[in-house]
């Protein structure tokens, strides 16, 4: 029997503290504490996917913010997102040669990038620090970014949240836009835990240098070798976080330890959806980036970022341009870029040359036609996100092209895939070559594409129009 002169008031306390700690987790959320097993509040306010938000950006001189777009420097400004009002939050124009074409052509509709915690310590939006609005260069649909996510997540790979958003400035409409979370502490921790790892960018000074740590191939032991990555870490980077990731390309290279040091599995279902789209602004394209790179105890993986040239649209840079829709869009599932590309490509190429991941990943193409496309998820998709964002898009005051011409985009991108998706069934059942060197062979077994032009994606002639 329990003896204390306070047992009494013990006692009580302890219930109440019981009651407290009942009321705080059940109606946590209300006073701002997320529960570890939740989602982050951003997932279901800004991300919500299934309707068009508001974004309301008010920046005291939004001329001068124009005419210096191309510097990328942050300025403050309010941000009014779905009725609430964040302040003091950097906003810059964001792109390469989306950024630089879209001045050069006189036109002022950037993609833009949101920072919460530019200038206010610890600024955030329900626990997001960053997203970009992403303005559909070259992308008439407005839809080849979030169908590839969308592809991505039905695959199981970690990527990166958007929604449409319907964009004003000092309260006048500026245009639909996509929002997208930026891959940096909000993500890693939604997608990893609070415990993740690191994360980089990596990215080529020019691409005029041979670029072998941008491809992800191993060359020494010395830090200073990898500066195209370490120069791009996301997360401050210690001498012991550029050890483990430099062990790990040199698994890539050897194929000792393969498995501890590469997240083959979500690799492979990263790549099956890469190859689908024909992205080849892209690690298996002639740039080799527009990927991150995600390091953890150790183990490495590769996540996707940026779609708007995917769908066999890039030719930027390019001195020999491919543009032909039939050899686009029946182009081989198992070669997916010409030999001197691949062998420079290890990640891709070191994991193919296993029986044992090539198989895998067959299984991985087989699994997103039967389940993507053939279920009919791929046309349901569609036929929703045109009803949702297609009064916004008629009305949008900046767009790079007209009503009609996204009409077109929309149905010829459903084109495209459906016959993408066909010509890949094709190839995993051996009717049509899945190798560069069997499609020479056998040019003729094809998918007829006959019908389609890629231009109608999204061309340069479309961005004359707007000037």
């Amino acid at each position: 029997m329990l003896k204390h002169r306070y047992i009494d008031r013990i006692c009580i306390a302890a219930a109440l503290a019981a009651a407290v700690l009942t009321v705080l987790f059940m109606c946590g959320e209300k006073f701002g504490i997320t529960r570890a097993s939740a989602d982050p509040g951003y997932v279901d306010r800004l991300f919500d996917s299934q309707r068009v938000h508001t974004v309301d950006i008010q920046v005291e001189n939004w001329e001068e913010f124009l005419e210096q777009a191309e510097a990328e420097a942050y300025v403050p400004c309010t941000v009014v997102i779905d009725q609430e009002t964040f302040r003091q939050v950097g906003i810059r124009a964001k792109g390469n040669n989306s950024l630089r074409l879209t001045s050069e052509y006189g036109l002022s509709r950037y993609s833009l990038k949101l920072e919460f915690d530019h200038y206010v310590d610890g600024g955030n939006y329900y626990g997001l620090d960053k997203f970009s609005l992403d303005a559909s260069f070259q992308d008439n649909s407005y839809m080849k970014t979030s169908l590839t996510y969308d592809m991505m997540e039905f695959m199981g790979v970690p990527a990166p949240l958007c929604s449409y958003v319907w964009v004003t400035v000092n309260g006048e409409d500026w245009g639909l836009f996509l929002a997208i979370e930026e891959p940096e502490h909000a993500f890693a921790k939604r997608n990893f835990g609070s415990r993740y790892g690191d994360l980089y960018k990596p990215d080529y000074r020019s691409l005029n240098e041979e670029n072998a740590d941008l491809a992800l191939k191993y060359i020494d032991d010395d830090p200073e070798s990898y500066d195209n990555i370490f120069r791009n870490a996301k997360f401050d980077v210690s001498k012991a976080d550029q050890e483990r990731l430099i062990r790990a390309l040199k698994a890539l290279e050897t194929g000792d330890g393969l498995e501890e040091a590469v997240n083959v599995d979500e690799i492979l279902r990263y790549f099956t959806v890469q190859v689908f789209v024909m992205n080849w602004d892209s690690y298996i394209g002639y740039t080799g980036h527009n990927y991150f790179l995600y390091e953890e105890d150790g183990q490495i993986s590769i996540l996707p970022w940026d779609y708007n040239l995917a769908f066999g649209t890039y030719a930027l840079g390019m001195t020999n341009p491919l543009e032909d829709p039939e050899i686009l869009i029946n182009y081989p599932i198992y070669t997916p870029a010409e030999g001197s590309v691949m062998k420079n490509r290890p990640l891709y190429h070191n994991l193919m040359k296993q029986d044992e991941y090539f198989v895998r990943y067959q299984k991985y193409f087989d699994q997103l036609i039967s389940g993507y496309f053939e279920s009919g998820h791929f046309q349901t998709w569609m036929e929703q996100t045109f009803r949702m964002i297609a009064p916004y898009v008629e009305k949008d005051p900046t767009a790079f092209c007209s009503y009609e011409d996204y009409c077109l985009a929309v149905d010829t991108l459903k084109q495209v895939c459906e016959l993408r998706a066909e010509s890949v069934r094709l190839q995993l059942d051996g009717e049509i070559p899945a190798t560069l060197s069997g499609q020479e062979e056998y040019p003729e077994k094809k998918v007829d594409v006959s019908s389609i032009r890629l231009e109608d994606l999204g061309d340069f002639g479309d961005l004359r129009k707007r000037e």
